[in-house]
């Protein structure tokens, strides 16, 4: 295996994707502590070894690596506030969680000040690829850096380098945007078989292996045939990136029509009591203006 980590891990946040990667983490041998500002979300890690802190700065003194999977940058940036005293010179900060490219690359430069390490690692693969520890992981940083980091990536899922310091979002955003659109596509495919006098759940069916097929189609259309919307992750989180890729749009001065229309459209779902539910439960925003029509 490249790389060498022979210190610590530790891990803030370890809500629906922390969690599963910590105790992941765990299983691999790693020493691992965590923090989550509740507390009681992270006391099953407590059975597989991990130190529970009480506050970041607990957590993160004296870890080699520190990995944050929090919900968005302004909250990564609080944390890293919080944390700035506590990290030592060589400590290297994986953001794992999805935010502007701009916020992480004002956060690599601040915490490069200070003498420690930044990658911006963000992660496609939704709570399933947590938990089987197959997660797609969109690394931007140093090639050194990341490659030294393996050891800690190796039980969450696949890497790979898309570049500099904030590529990793970049990747990300493309992610949430396929996502987003296919999503979308999907929902309204279903819709018009029903509609139109189709089993959906056939017509999904005959559709694996043909070029329509995606993850997409294979885990969302059997959420939406199957009404299970449970969140794997939340169409409020889905909102928030095509947000993000809107804003990135407008200053690279790019016509994205389709990122408009699935933010738009994620926009509405979450105006209701939906935004918690699963992304693919805008099958059901779909379906209800059908039938308000």
């Amino acid at each position: 295996m490249a790389g060498s980590v022979s210190g610590g891990v530790a891990i803030l946040g370890t809500g629906l994707m922390g969690l599963p990667m910590a105790a992941n983490l765990a299983r691999a041998g790693l020493r691992v502590s965590a923090w989550n500002r509740t507390i009681a979300k992270a006391e099953p890690l407590a059975r597989l070894g991990v130190r529970l802190c009480a506050t970041a700065a607990e957590a993160v003194t004296g870890a080699e690596v520190v990995l944050i999977m929090l919900s968005n940058g302004a909250v990564v940036d609080a944390a890293l506030a919080d944390i700035a005293d506590a990290l030592s010179p060589g400590t290297t900060v994986v953001v794992m969680s999805s935010i502007p490219v701009e916020a992480a690359r004002a956060q690599a430069a601040a915490l490069a000040a200070r003498g420690i390490g930044y990658v911006d690692a963000p992660v496609s693969g939704g709570t399933r690829g947590a938990e089987a520890g197959t997660l797609v992981i969109l690394a931007g940083g140093g090639a050194a850096e990341i490659d030294r980091l393996a050891p800690i990536f190796a039980p969450l899922g696949r890497v790979t380098r898309v570049g500099p310091v904030g590529s990793g979002q970049l990747a990300k955003l493309a992610n949430q945007l396929i996502v987003g659109v296919t999503i979308g596509a999907v929902a309204e495919a279903l819709i018009l078989a029903e509609a139109g006098g189709a089993d959906p759940a056939a017509v999904r069916a005959a559709l694996l292996g043909g070029f329509a097929d995606s993850t997409i189609l294979r885990q969302h259309g059997a959420r939406m045939v199957e009404r299970d919307f449970a969140p794997g992750a939340h169409a409020t989180t889905q909102l928030k990136d095509l947000t993000t890729v809107a804003s990135l749009a407008r200053s690279l001065k790019l016509d994205l029509p389709f990122a408009t229309l699935a933010q738009h459209e994620f926009a509405a779902m979450c105006e209701t009591a939906r935004g918690a539910l699963d992304h693919s439960a805008l099958y059901l925003a779909i379906g209800e203006r059908r039938r308000a029509d």
